[in-house]
C-alpha cells in the first residue's frame, strides 16, 4: 500500500501501515505523537500525520532528546 500525504486513513489502514496493534495506536494517540481524528466515532488519520511519524527528521529529534538526558543523568551521577 502507498502512502499518500493529502489522503485520510482509516484506523485500521494506520496499524496497518505501521504494523502496530490497537494498543500502541491508542497510545500513540494519547501520546500526542500522531495526531487523529474522531469521525463518526471512529478515527481518521491524515497521511501527512502517518508520514511525520515515521519521518528522518522525528527521529532526529528523538536522538536529540537522547542524548540530552543521558548527558544530564552522566553530570548528576558524577557529582554524587
Amino acid at each position: 500500500m502507498e502512502l499518500k500525504e493529502n489522503v485520510i486513513y482509516t484506523a485500521d489502514e494506520t496499524k496497518s501501515l505501521l504494523k502496530i496493534s490497537q494498543s500502541t495506536f491508542l497510545r500513540l494517540i494519547k501520546k500526542g505523537v500522531l495526531r487523529a481524528y474522531k469521525v463518526g466515532g471512529q478515527y481518521r488519520i491524515l497521511g501527512k500525520e502517518i508520514l511525520h511519524l515515521v519521518s528522518p527528521k522525528l527521529e532526529e529529534k528523538a536522538t536529540k532528546a537522547y542524548r540530552k538526558v543521558k548527558d544530564s543523568v552522566k553530570k548528576s551521577l558524577e557529582n554524587v
